[in-house]
């Protein structure tokens, strides 16, 4: 037997795909066929997940115990008027800015999202939200019962969640005799505070998950705040209680949250759902009278996911022998998912397996099979096994930091954003326990139990859950007719308590009365208003969720721009699209959003290759497909370098519409992401007049609108996969022009190092001994990268104690290389490149090659000299040319042009201008920024003591001299330097200036070379003065000095006529003379005055004045 529980969960993802394909395998292995029983409570229609389970073609028996489990169900709203709640002050740390208010009045609970804008360190301040009211009713319910789940839609609610149940508990001295739930002690041994609830979600080491599951079924923990990590087949005792934070978005996952509770046969299961916002109870009414009616959502296969096959296609022939590929077509149909496969969509995926791809350019990546194509079957390359081993599955790798106590017991994961703001000694909350960062390597985070200390709220990114279209349909339904209804009659009919009811009726009708109609499955609602800075945003009201949404939004962003020359923010959600318009003097009106059903593929397809949900998508469909593996098994890859190797490979791949992963890409997210059927009935609909499109234009947005204004955050998710072209085209255009100025200048061959430069162009090359290669896959690949080779130059690429003779002549064996005549003389190429030297250097190709090798190529001259650059350093015109027979200046320029080629004086030690490829000459430029870096190394003090006396000019070796020039040498490296103004010519300048004279500072000063700036006082008589040359003083010198700035009405004065311009004694005199209608004397002005001068306020072109700061400024000019 194969017993699959709750096959629903699987079915329509990409893990039941992988999951059939399993099956069949497994059946094959076996010599027989197994029989497969599938169990769930919520599958619709029973048909099509029998169909899947037995794959295509099999009779299914299906049993439908037809028995609909009894709800006890409620929806809770805990204060009177969801618009107003009360005020409270969103500082308590445990709270940390869970609620905002939204605008026009509706409250949206950001708090609870994967990804809140404010985080942690939102400032303090009075915010409008119904948190504080949620909060108590929670615990009081979790109080009446013995055991209770609580379930929200993301691991950062979870966490926040049990953190604020288990302070209001505390508050009022009621916990869980558990104390800690099973945590160890801090490091103090002191016990950690009680706690009432844990929180439970897959960022859990599934041995923390298992220990607050045993503590809940035992009855030590009274509660757990779990997301779907306990949605399915976890068996968790006597839950007499779940309660539902938001909608569960689906009638499905709804069944299977509040299924929880009364597991047992015949038992009702009580449940209570806690609506965030308006907008969520309505979805909440819906879905909760579906749950009762069993109005489960269709269950829809994927069809002929790529690389899920791909992946199967490497374990399949790593594990066993070598394989047919008709036998191979035969098994992969069996399995439903791939029961339509055609034979051409199998050898696609084939040949990117064996690493005949559209282009040179993805030579880089690894093939992982044989196919020997005049035999037709299929074996595995060396390293298979433990490749579809270390990666297998579908879950995509988000390059997430293990958690672990120091003595290596695992106690859950972060998101790797959150790591790198951290550093040891912070805390953070993790399963509502506290934790201290220890120590934080390449892998893992080390941590230490914190019992009691604050801690900050973890975050993880994630995929949204979007609202199915059958969803959205009966929401649309339900306001169309509950905008007319009294609350009490809703209230029976959705289980909605009084409060939930009126705030509903309530929110519908405003709806109404500020677009005169209720968006609805008749009634489609454009809203026009203008925003703050006073830019007009376009909302399109529908309730068909955001799978629809989400293509309507690329198609309107096409219209846009093609239409009238806009880049737009279409951004969407479940409710709706909001469309961000600038600089648009009239907004345009209903006809924008009619796209034509015929157009609308064509427009969405164009927009979506350029789109951060692709580039998100082809990234994971790459490394499901083995195409960016894991660097090293068990250990972290990190999302950035994911990033970065999809970002490269998806520039190339998607200019070839044909390789298989682009197609993949493009399938997944038109039919499994974005619902582009779905979307084309409704424009139908809308054309054929079917439902009805209404115009609004408002003051303000709308209720619909206000909590529509608030689901961005979608959009920006995967901000960081938008491909590289887009994201970094005006850089790149910028690099371009600056090397263009760099290039063919003598001092950039002095900038590349020469050992960098051996050093790279025998990676290139693959002469170095870690690139040399050790068997016949290894050569293979060195042929398909470096190109042909003569025997002699294979010999050097392989290692020595192995035979490159031997090993061509097996390649040739079985077709993946070949011998033919090539500028002069006889050279191996792989098999694959039979057709390009034949079309380009008219080379005459063996026989008995399959004929997808030797098809006709396009340009085959720019091909292969796009491949010579990039396996060789800066070359010269002459080199290609040599090597070929052949004159490729032309074709060397045309690339040139075409941005694919640099050429400049490159290579040290050069006579004439180089070729190059920009990534090698990238390569080159950090290759020899390393080695200089390796050589600058650090001196030892003693070096230092040597240096700066020389430097100062005082040691015995000092060129020594007299005069103002020998002056203004010493006073160079001593600009800055604060000293009292005796110090400087007793002790300092003397010292370097033969019989110094102090003539010679004022002859420097009054010339305007130098200038003095005060630096601070030194008692009553004196202070420090710095010297800086006039040219300098704007960069080296210091600001004014801004301690015990003197405030006199005296010193005011002062700066008042400073401002003004430089002033001599007897006018600056003159014009304070009088204060206040008080006589200033010429005492108290010197005082002031010298306060200013020790702030650096004040300055003086002579130096005299501070050689004796205290006489007399009258007496000294009389002097």
């Amino acid at each position: 037997w194969v017993i699959v529980d709750e096959i629903h969960a699987v079915a329509q993802t990409k893990r039941g795909a992988h999951l059939a394909l399993t099956l069949e395998r497994l059946d094959h292995l076996a010599e027989r066929r197994l029989q497969r029983i599938g169990l769930s409570a919520t599958q619709r229609p029973l048909e099509e997940v029998g169909r899947f389970l037995v794959g295509a073609g099999r009779d299914c028996t299906i049993v439908d115990a037809g028995i609909r489990k009894p709800l006890d169900l409620r929806i809770h709203v805990p204060v009177e008027d969801m618009r107003e709640p009360d005020a409270h002050d969103v500082t308590d740390p445990a709270l940390g800015g869970m609620g905002t208010a939204a605008g026009g009045g509706d409250l949206v609970g950001t708090g609870l999202g994967e990804s809140n804008s404010e985080g942690d360190g939102a400032t303090a301040a009075t915010r409008r939200s119904i948190w504080p009211a949620i909060y108590p009713e929670l615990l009081e319910l979790v109080r009446a019962h013995h055991s209770t789940i609580i379930f929200v839609n993301n691991r950062r609610g979870a966490e926040r969640l049990a953190v604020r149940l288990n302070d209001l508990a505390a508050d009022d001295g009621h916990a869980s005799a558990s104390g800690d739930g099973g945590l160890p002690e801090g490091p103090a041994g002191d016990a950690p505070p009680p706690v009432i609830a844990r929180a439970h979600h897959g960022s859990l080491a599934r041995e923390e998950r298992e220990v607050v599951e045993e503590l809940l079924k035992s009855g030590r923990l009274p509660c757990l705040v779990a997301t779907s990590s306990l949605e399915l087949g976890i068996d968790m005792g006597a839950v007499d209680l779940v309660l539902q934070v938001e909608s569960p978005k689906s009638v499905t996952r709804g069944l299977q949250r509040i299924g929880r509770a009364g597991h047992g046969v015949g038992e009702v299961s009580k449940g209570r759902i806690f609506p965030k916002f308006r907008a969520d109870l309505l979805e909440c009414a819906v879905v909760a009278r579906r749950m009762r009616e069993g109005e489960i959502e269709h269950t829809v296969v994927p069809q002929n996911p790529l690389d899920v096959l791909a992946q199967q296609i490497v374990a399949l022939v790593a594990t066993g022998d070598d394989w047919r590929v008709p036998e191979l077509h035969e098994l992969v149909r069996r399995a439903y998912p791939y029961a339509e496969l055609s034979r051409e969509l199998l050898d696609s995926v084939l040949d990117m397996l064996d690493g005949l791809y559209p282009s040179e350019e993805f030579a880089e990546l690894r093939p992982r099979i044989v196919w020997d194509r005049v035999e037709d079957t299929i074996r595995a390359r060396r390293g298979a096994l433990q490749l579809a081993v270390t990666n297998a599955g579908t879950i995509p790798d988000r390059g997430l930091y293990g958690v672990h106590l120091p003595d290596g017991r695992r106690v859950g994961e972060l998101d790797e954003e959150m790591v790198y703001e951290a550093r040891p000694g912070q805390t953070f909350m993790l399963g509502a326990s506290t934790w201290r960062i220890e120590e934080i390597t390449r892998d893992r985070v080390i941590v230490s139990p914190a019992p009691g200390a604050p801690g900050a709220v973890p975050f993880w990114r994630g995929d949204g859950v979007g609202r199915p279209l059958e969803l959205g349909r009966a929401i649309g339904e339900f306001s169309r007719q509950a905008v007319d209804a009294e609350p009490a009659e809703i209230a029976a009919s959705h289980d909605l308590d009084e409060r939930a009811a009126r705030n509903l009726v309530t929110f519908l009708r405003e709806q109404r009365d500020a677009t005169r109609v209720v968006p609805s499955d008749r009634t489609i609602v454009i809203e026009r208003f203008r925003d703050e800075i006073g830019d007009w945003r376009l909302c399109v009201l529908s309730p068909y969720g955001g799978r629809v949404h989400a293509a309507w939004a690329l198609a309107l962003s096409a219209r846009i721009r093609d239409r009238f020359g806009l880049e737009s923010d279409a951004i969407w959600s479940d409710d709706g699209i909001i469309v961000h318009l600038p600089d648009a003097d009239e907004p345009p009106g209903a006809e924008l959003v009619m796209v034509e059903p015929d157009e609308l593929e064509e427009l969405v397809v164009g927009e979506l290759g350029s789109s951060a949900l692709f580039g998100a998508r082809f990234r994971e469909n790459a490394a499901r497909a083995l195409l960016i593996p894991r660097a090293y098994p068990g250990r972290r890859t990190p999302l950035w370098q994911q990033r970065l190797k999809a970002q490269s490979l998806l520039e190339v791949a998607k200019r070839y519409g044909q390789f298989p992963i682009v197609l993949e890409t493009y399938r997944e997210c038109l039919r499994d992401v974005l619902d582009l059927p779905g979307l084309e009935w409704l424009l139908r609909s809308l054309h054929r007049r079917e439902l009805s499109l209404v115009e609004v234009e408002t003051q303000r947005a709308s209720p619909f609108a206000s909590s529509l204004l608030f689901d961005y955050v979608a959009t920006y998710m995967y901000e960081g996969d938008t491909p590289n072209a887009e994201r970094r085209a005006a850089a790149l255009s910028l690099d371009r022009d600056l090397l263009r100025e760099l290039l063919g200048q003598e001092e950039l061959r002095d900038l590349i190092d020469p050992a960098a430069l051996a050093e790279v162009e025998a990676d290139l090359q693959r002469t170095s001994e870690r690139t040399n290669a050790a068997n016949t896959d290894a050569l293979h690949d060195v042929l398909r990268v470096v190109g042909d080779l003569s025997a002699a130059e294979a010999q050097a690429r392989s290692v020595e104690a192995v035979s490159a003779a031997r090993m061509l002549a097996e390649l040739e064996g079985e077709r993946r290389a070949a011998r033919m005549r090539i500028g002069g003389e006889e050279r191996w190429i792989a098999a694959e490149d039979a057709g390009l030297y034949r079309d380009a250097l008219g080379a005459v190709p063996p026989g008995g090659l399959p004929a997808v090798f030797l098809e006709h190529v396009d340009g085959p001259l720019a091909r292969m000299m796009r491949r010579y650059a990039r396996t060789h350093g800066p070359f010269p015109s002459s080199e290609p040319g040599d090597r070929y027979g052949l004159d490729l200046g032309p074709v060397l320029r045309e690339l040139e042009r075409a941005g694919d080629l640099v050429r400049g004086e490159l290579r040290p030690e050069g006579t004439e201008r180089e070729w190059c490829d920009p990534e090698v000459l990238r390569r080159l430029r950090r290759a020899s920024l390393a080695s200089l870096r390796k050589e600058v190394e650090p001196a030892e003090q003693r070096a230092l003591a040597r240096f700066l006396p020389t430097w100062q000019g005082v040691d015995a070796a000092s060129p020594g001299g007299a005069g103002v020039d020998r002056l203004r040498e010493v006073l160079v490296p001593l600009q800055g330097i604060a000293l009292a103004p005796e110090v400087w010519e007793r002790d300092v300048l003397p010292r370097r200036v033969g019989a110094y004279s102090p003539a010679w500072l004022d002859a420097l000063c009054a010339s305007g070379e130098v200038v003095w700036i005060g630096a601070g006082a030194l008692g009553r008589s004196s202070g420090r003065v710095a010297i800086y040359f006039r040219e300098d003083a704007r960069w080296v010198g210091p600001p004014p000095v801004k301690a015990e700035r003197p405030s006199l009405a005296l010193h005011e004065a002062i700066r008042a006529r400073l401002e003004h311009g430089a002033s001599f004694w007897a006018d600056l005199l003159a014009d304070v003379s009088e204060l206040d209608g008080a006589t200033v004397e010429p005492a108290e002005l010197q005082e002031a005055l010298w306060d200013l001068v020790w702030t650096g306020e004040v300055l003086n072109d002579a130096f005299a004045p501070l050689r004796a700061p205290r006489l007399s400024l009258a007496r000294a000019q009389r002097d």
